[in-house]
């Protein structure tokens, strides 16, 4: 049997346990913990690069001898270029093989921050392009969109990279309207479900069940709530996405009035950044995606959440799937959207937040082979695509090789190689091994580089969206 995936509080004590807060910066500590965990890094990266060589030079060996005896690759007619923003992210890779396996030609895009990206050297990539980042330079990002797609001949743009999907104050319509089809929603629909706030006081408009939320512009709002008159327990999030503290599940009210106070006073709390008080209910955490034509998704899939995102399996959850049918019937255009949800002991879903954008649960479509055609036919009607019964679970390696130093038995051993014997590894492929080298021997060991330059710690390395989060 698979492990049962962690809920948020054992999500968040494996957080504080893996990742402890790391002291103020320029503090002699924090220096000296900059440099041994980028140097351990570093070191432990070059441990395990001879290995990832072997696998994947035997890997293009394979199909240097395999290739003629292999059907002829699949041609579309027309074919279509893609156009897809967020190159770090295993999510992108996922899509750009699925297209090229349909026939079309795909065009990679991040900021410039990432021009060291392993994913373009896919075979399935037939460019790749850095950008400005459209929050120091909105004018220079959108000028030099404009001219890759023209460049191009683009067909179609897919947000994958969270830099690419929220609209700039004052911006209606996405730069590329005009230019090509995007797969993304208008301002107001983008705004919606971005906002958890705004997004939690819809789905409860439907009758939908969220848990009870409050918007917090300002400290004092939290420091002044009532909690004696709620029978459960509350969690604050911040509102704009924030990385480092997304997965800071810290339960308030803490044990002592002066924990909350130090707690709260902690987080940028203010109008230009708000946050949500959202009532924390137990149960188990899931996570789905879908690609989403007129109220109606076109790709859909569903999976149990795990502690840091990065193990994905199918799971069947008619409870969930009708709450999203329901919210989605009333969303127009053409988009992604990504759920979190809770489910109570008692089977009640409750929708915690909705990301306008590609989830990693994706990554379950590796061989299913209408991928494309979930983007590209408008007239795409029926059932969503769902993952095959025969899709394995995907995990990324060297997140499982950094969790081998929480084995502590045997039994616990037999459970780790047991999910590795049975599952899909996201970013090997046989005929495809380069991005699994790039990746985790250019562009992680090159961004870690750069923070050991400047003498800085981090707080995890997430191979899936290929990042070191500070």
């Amino acid at each position: 049997m698979p492990t049962k995936t962690p809920t948020q509080t054992t999500a968040a004590s494996q957080q504080a346990a893996i990742h402890p807060a790391p002291p103020a910066e320029g503090h002699p500590n924090s220096l000296f913990r900059a440099l041994w965990q980028n140097l351990g890094t570093l070191a432990l990266l070059a441990l395990a690069f001879p290995f990832n060589c072997v696998a994947v030079l035997l890997a293009l060996v394979w199909t240097g001898v395999s290739s003629p005896f292999q059907k002829a690759p699949v041609r579309a007619e027309p074919a279509k270029t893609i156009l897809i923003a967020g190159a770090r992210m295993t999510k992108t890779l996922m899509l750009a093989r699925a297209f090229y396996a349909a026939g079309h030609r795909v065009i990679l895009i991040d900021t410039e921050k990432f021009w060291l990206s392993g994913n373009q050297f896919s075979r399935a990539v037939a460019g790749f392009y850095t950008m400005p980042d459209p929050q120091q330079d909105l004018a220079g990002y959108t000028q030099k969109l404009q001219a890759i797609a023209q460049k191009e001949n683009v067909d179609l743009f897919i947000p994958v990279a969270i830099f690419s999907v929220i609209y700039p104050e004052g911006m209606d319509q996405h730069p590329l309207a005009g230019y090509c089809e995007v797969c993304h929603f208008d301002a107001a629909v983008t705004g919606l479900l971005d906002d958890k706030f705004a997004f939690a006081e819809k789905a409860r408009s439907l009758g939908l069940s969220v848990p009870k939320s409050f918007k917090i512009t300002a400290p004092e709002q939290v420091l002044n709530f009532d909690f004696s008159q709620e029978p459960r327990q509350y969690i604050l999030k911040s509102i704009p996405y924030d990385a480092c503290r997304r997965l800071n599940l810290t339960k308030l009210p803490c044990p002592t009035p002066a924990e909350t106070a130090v707690f709260v006073n902690s987080l940028p709390i203010s109008e230009k950044t708000p946050w949500i008080l959202q009532e924390f209910i137990p149960g188990q955490e899931y996570c789905t995606h879908s690609t989403v034509r007129n109220g109606q998704s076109t790709l859909y899939c569903c999976c149990e959440s795990s502690a840091f995102q990065v193990n994905y399996e199918r799971a069947d959850n008619p409870e969930i799937d009708e709450w999203v049918r329901r919210f989605l019937k009333g969303v127009d255009g053409f988009g992604q959207a990504s759920f979190d949800f809770i489910q109570a002991p008692d089977g009640t879903a409750y929708a915690i937040e909705c990301n306008p954008r590609t989830h990693s649960a994706i990554t379950l479509f590796y061989n299913h082979p209408q991928v494309a055609a979930s983007y590209l036919n408008p007239d795409f009607s029926g059932a969503p695509l769902e993952p095959l019964l025969n899709s394995r679970p995907t995990y990324w390696l060297y997140h499982e090789l950094w969790r081998l130093n929480e084995v502590r038995s045997l039994s616990q051993l037999q459970t780790w190689w047991h999910n590795i014997w049975r599952g899909k590894e996201a970013v090997f492929e046989v005929n495809d091994p380069l991005p699994f080298l790039m990746v985790h021997h250019w562009q992680i060991p090159l961004l870690v580089l750069g923070n050991l330059r400047r003498l800085q710690s981090w707080i995890r390395i997430d191979f899936n969206i290929g990042e070191v989060i500070r």
